[in-house]
C-alpha cells in the first residue's frame, strides 16, 4: 500500500529526516513510535505533501507520489488526521464532516457520513453545533470521521491520543482498531507507545530521522530496550 524510500525532509539547512524507508501492507496497522522530535510528525507531513522532501520516494499503491500536490495525494487515497485536531472551530461538526470530502464527486457522501455518525454517535448528536464546542475526546472523534470522509485507502493518525483521559484513550483505540476492521490502512504516530504497539500489526521506531528498529507490534512491546527506552519500564534484569 505505502513504500517510502531513502526519504530525506529539511527545515532549511536542518535535515529532519535522513533517508528513511518503511513499508505498509494493505489492511495493516502501523505504529510509529519514538521520542518528541524525532521526526515522526514530519514523516506524516512528508507523506500527506505538506512538508516539502529533499529526496527519496513514496509510492501509494505502486503510484510515485513524492511530487504530487496534497489534494491529489486525497485523491490517490491518503488522508490525514492532523496532530491538534485542526476542526474549523466556527463551522458545524457536520460542515466540518462535509469538507473532508470536498474532492469527492460521487454520489456516496451522504452513505458516508452515516457511517461516521455510526462509528461516533455523539458527533450524530451534535451534528449541528458547532466543532469549536466540542471536548478535546469529541474533536479527535471529529478529526478522524473528517479524514474518513475523504474515503482512504490509508489514514494518517498523528497522535489522536494527546491530551485525552484514559478511558478517551481508549475509546479512540478501539475506533482505529474498527477502522482497520472495515478495511481501512492505517498508520498510527502515538505518544502512548504501548497503547499504539498493542494494537498494530507490526510498528517502527523512529529516533533522530531514522527507523532504528522494526517489528510485530507486540515483539516491540516486549523488547527490554523498547521498554526501557520508550515505554519507561526496566526490566527487572537491568
Amino acid at each position: 500500500m505505502l513504500e517510502v524510500r531513502d526519504l530525506r525532509s529539511a527545515y532549511g539547512r536542518i535535515e529532519v529526516l535522513h533517508g528513511l524507508s518503511l513499508d505498509v501492507r494493505a489492511g495493516e496497522i502501523v505504529a510509529l513510535v519514538g521520542s518528541n522530535g524525532a521526526g515522526k510528525t514530519t514523516l506524516l507531513r512528508a507523506l500527506s505533501g505538506v512538508q516539502p522532501i529533499t529526496g527519496g520516494t513514496i509510492r501509494l499503491d505502486g503510484t510515485p507520489i513524492e511530487r504530487a500536490p496534497p489534494h491529489r495525494r486525497v485523491e490517490l487515497g491518503l488522508a490525514q488526521a492532523p496532530e491538534g485536531r485542526q476542526v474549523f472551530g466556527p463551522l458545524s461538526v457536520e460542515d466540518n464532516l462535509r469538507l473532508g470530502a470536498y474532492r469527492r464527486r460521487d454520489a456516496l457522501v451522504a452513505a458516508d457520513l452515516d457511517r461516521v455518525y455510526g462509528m461516533f454517535p455523539i458527533l450524530a448528536e451534535k451534528r449541528r453545533l458547532a466543532a469549536g464546542g466540542l471536548s478535546g475526546g469529541q474533536q479527535q472523534m471529529l478529526a478522524i470521521g473528517r479524514a474518513l470522509m475523504a474515503k482512504p485507502k490509508l489514514l494518517l493518525l498523528d497522535e489522536p491520543s494527546m491530551g485525552l483521559a484514559p478511558v478517551l484513550v481508549d475509546q479512540i483505540l478501539d475506533a482505529v482498531t474498527n477502522l482497520k476492521a472495515a478495511g481501512v490502512t492505517v498508520l498510527l504516530v502515538e505518544q502512548n507507545a504501548s497503547a499504539a504497539l498493542a494494537i498494530a500489526d507490526r510498528g517502527y521506531v523512529v529516533e533522530t530521522g531514522r527507523i532504528t528498529h522494526t517489528g510485530a507490534g507486540t515483539d516491540l512491546l516486549n523488547d527490554p530496550r523498547i521498554r526501557e527506552a520508550y515505554l519507561g519500564v526496566a526490566d527487572a534484569a537491568h
